[in-house]
Order: structure tokens, then C-alpha cells, then sequence
């Protein structure tokens, strides 16, 4: 299913349109309503938390009743005040993914994962270093590690303006059921690269072909740092815009998009400042699609908020120790 929103941009600031063709200054007090929003969904992780220590180095954080669990595994963890120790005999990457899985399959059995992914994230000291070990999807917020992904703005050029798609999640995703999203969004497994996984998750996702999805701009990338009910998300998320065809009608592949929906740009930042009703759109999402409205030009630098906005795209990951 394909939905398709015809929606008028609207003005409201100063100056009327941006430069560049027809792109619409989005009104002040949209612009104040997607801050108060963001800055509550995407507020820091406050309280104590553990530091997860592999081979020496900090590789995650739990939060004390998630420390308290992995007490069962003895052999595995050494839990101190202020931090969780992998076991020094687990000396390499290898032994240490092993043991993790274990634990991880023994966690998701008791329900206290979300779904099982049967897919891995790297888990690394520093951006170019070797991984410390390889962890499920699954566990990555309840350890708290650090994570990337890569997220696509569909974007489409017209004589009315420019205009976004976005996606509806599936009502049976472990995560933001039901909730709309950028056109194309995905974590970047063990293994992949960023470019390999935008036409990975832009066919799955989208039904965009390999030589499409392979011309999408890679526009620097936005990070989120919050506490979920499923632990600490940490990621780093790597911005691409996508100038899709007129005629182009996102069709998902793998069932987890349920269908689309194409709007202005001014209805793409009404959308983002939602805060209950059925078109929510991610906290993921909202953060991408601010970031394309204000390297657009759709979100003026004198707007209200403007300092709030910015930050909000850039937080430190680091977690202060409890």
C-alpha cells in the first residue's frame, strides 16, 4: 500500500521562502513545538550507571539493575561498584562474542530482550580500532554499546517544491510499531559498510534498485544518546539524502514498511513535532528529518530554538559514571 499526501507548504516566518527553489520557511511556532518535543524524547540518560569493561576498555553502559542480572554469569562478568568486567580469560574477540552470546541467548529466554535479530554489531573502543567482540542486535541497548546506522531522506524536486517520503512501520516491529519513519533506515551489522547498507535497506525497505539507491549523498551524520525501556541507545546515525524520480512509488520488500506517505516539507515538520496520534514519526526519524530541514533551508538560522536544534543533533555519547 502506497498513501500519497498532496499537503500545501505553509509560511508563517519572515521572508517567506527560502533560498532555492520553493522551499518553505517553516513557521516559528512549528519550529518551537519540534525543540519542546525532541528535547523530551531525545533527553539524556540521567542516574548511575555501570561502565562495561572489555580487555580494559569501556565498551558499553548498564544501569544497575541490568548489572545485577548478569551476576548469574559468574564465569563471564565481575560486578564492582561502578562497573561490569568481562572474565580476563576470555582474551580475544572470538571468545569473547562466544561467551557474550550465550549470555545474550540466556537474557532474550527470560524476556528481557527485545527481538532476536540473528544479526551482530561490532562493538569498538574507537571508530578505527579491531572489535572488542560482536554482540546481537538484540542486546546492544541493554549493554549500552554504541551502534551505527544509516538512515535515507527520500526527497522528490517539483514544480510545487520539494517534498519527502515517509514510511510506516510495521504494526509487528519490536521497536516504534506502527510509528512513520524516513523512507529508508537500518542498523549497520558486522561486517557492512554504510554504502553497502543504504542499498541494502533502500531495496528492503523501499524497493529502490541498486542503481538508485547507489546515487544517494551522504550528509554527515546526527547522534542520539537516551535512555528506552530497553536500556541506553547510543548511536550514531549516518544521514543520506536520496533524490528520488517523480514517478518513483516506495514498495517494501521484507514486510517491515506497511506503507508510504509523500508531503511537503512544511507537513514533514508539522509531522515531527507530533506528539500522540497515529502519524508520530521516531524520535530516530524526527532527528533526521530536522537535520535535512535545516541543511535545506526550510528551518532558518535566526529561527527560535535554532541553538536547541543544533545541539540536539549532536550529543555526546559518553555516560557519566554513577
Amino acid at each position: 500500500m502506497v498513501e500519497v499526501e498532496q499537503c500545501e507548504d505553509v509560511g508563517g516566518h519572515e521572508g517567506g521562502q527560502a533560498a532555492g527553489y520553493n522551499r518553505p520557511v517553516i513557521e516559528d511556532a512549528i519550529v518551537t513545538a519540534i525543540a519542546e518535543r525532541l528535547t523530551s524524547v531525545l533527553a539524556r540518560p540521567t542516574g548511575r550507571f555501570l561502565r562495561l569493561v572489555a580487555a580494559g576498555r569501556v565498551a558499553g553502559w548498564l544501569d544497575p539493575a541490568r548489572a545485577a542480572r548478569l551476576a548469574a554469569f559468574p564465569a563471564i562478568f565481575a560486578i564492582a561498584d561502578d562497573a561490569v568486567t568481562l572474565s580476563a580469560g576470555l582474551e580475544d574477540e572470538p571468545s569473547r562474542t562466544a561467551a557474550l552470546d550465550g549470555v545474550t541467548r540466556a537474557l532474550s529466554a527470560q524476556g528481557l530482550l527485545t527481538s532476536w535479530r540473528d544479526e551482530r554489531y561490532a562493538v569498538h573502543a574507537a571508530p578505527d580500532a579491531e572489535p572488542i567482540f560482536l554482540l546481537e542486535r538484540a542486546a546492544a541497548r541493554y549493554f549500552g554499546i554504541v551502534t551505527r546506522a544509516a538512515h535515507v531522506n527520500g526527497l522528490v524536486r517539483g514544480a510545487d517544491g520539494m517534498r519527502m517520503w515517509f514510511a510506516r512501520r510495521s504494526p509487528t516491529k519490536a521497536i516504534d510499531p506502527g510509528m512513520l519513519d524516513n523512507l529508508v533506515g537500518g542498523g549497520i551489522a558486522a561486517g557492512h559498510t554504510v554504502a553497502g547498507t543504504v542499498v541494502k535497506e533502500a531495496w528492503e525497505e523501499a524497493g529502490a534498485p541498486a542503481d538508485l539507491a547507489s546515487t544517494a549523498r551522504a550528509a554527515g551524520t546526527v547522534r542520539i544518546c537516551r535512555t528506552q525501556p530497553d536500556g541506553l541507545q547510543r548511536e550514531t546515525i549516518f544521514v543520506h539524502d536520496l533524490w528520488l524520480p517523480a514517478d518513483f512509488a516506495p514498495r517494501g520488500q521484507d514486510g517491515e514498511v506497511v506503507g508510504n506517505r509523500l508531503v511537503s516539507l512544511a507537513e514533514a515538520a508539522r509531522l515531527i513535532a507530533l506528539t500522540d496520534g497515529p502519524d508520530v514519526v521516531t524520535a530516530d526519524a524526527s532527528l533526521v528529518v530536522l537535520d535535512c530541514l535545516i541543511r535545506h533551508g526550510a528551518i532558518v538560522a535566526d529561527a527560535p530554538a535554532m541553538r536547541v536544534l543544533d545541539a540536539l543533533r549532536q550529543p555526546a555519547l559518553e555516560i557519566a559514571a554513577g
